[in-house]
């Protein structure tokens, strides 16, 4: 398989065609070799149309997905960004390309193991790789300019707005119901906006569900 001509072909058919217009976006995309981010003997999956499970509640995004997300999320070469559930770790390699420092959020050691190891691999070399409650953020290294969430969840942590820098953006697939919507959160002024993108079917966050409601 020729791997450069597929990522080629997924940025021209997925990306491109998809009103992704940061042309940095795109740079980075193509530099960055999503086959290092899949599990042995799923390499000829790397850049088909399908999101890859990567590990336990863990999905690599389609380029589709992932690039639309991303290219709302506007990135500048200044920016601080926050990845939340990193994975596997591509988006976190991805975003090395585009910001001044990274730092990818796992939930446990053995993962951040995992995720440091293809980073390296990849070359990322400007991604802190850290461990801790999902929910929670990283509170010590805020604030980010960017905060993006690998996955989709029912409610919106508080934590995460708070950790937001002024003009920030957050960057997160919402359920509501059976649909999930890609929102952008952007406080300003003391006030959150988070106008819907696009709709794209992220597979869940485990852990991020609402919980049931008492009724009498």
């Amino acid at each position: 398989m020729d791997l450069q001509a597929a990522r080629t072909a997924m940025i021209d058919s997925q990306v491109r065609t998809n009103d992704v217009t940061d042309r940095r976006l795109i740079a980075a995309i193509a530099a960055v070799p999503r086959e290092v981010f899949v599990p042995t003997g799923k390499t000829t999956l790397a850049y088909a149309e399908v999101s890859v499970e990567t590990g336990p509640g863990r999905s690599m995004m389609t380029a589709r997905d992932f690039s639309k997300l991303a290219n709302a999320a506007v990135i500048k070469d200044t920016d601080r960004v926050l990845d939340i559930a990193s994975g596997a770790g591509y988006s976190a390699a991805v975003f090395s390309q585009l910001a001044a420092a990274v730092v990818a959020l796992e939930q446990d050691d053995a993962a951040v193991k995992s995720l440091r190891d293809n980073l390296s691999k990849a070359g990322a070399s400007n991604v802190e790789t850290v461990s801790g409650s999902l929910k929670a953020g990283a509170a010590s290294k805020a604030p980010f300019d960017v905060i993006f969430v690998k996955g989709a969840v029912e409610d919106v942590p508080k934590a995460w707005l708070d950790q937001l820098a002024e003009e920030g953006r957050l960057c997160v697939v919402v359920c509501e119901g059976l649909v999930r919507r890609a929102r952008i959160y952007t406080p300003s002024g003391g006030k959150t906006a988070w106008p819907p993108p696009f709709e794209p079917p992220v597979p869940s966050l485990p852990g991020f569900e609402r919980g049931e409601e008492f009724r009498l």
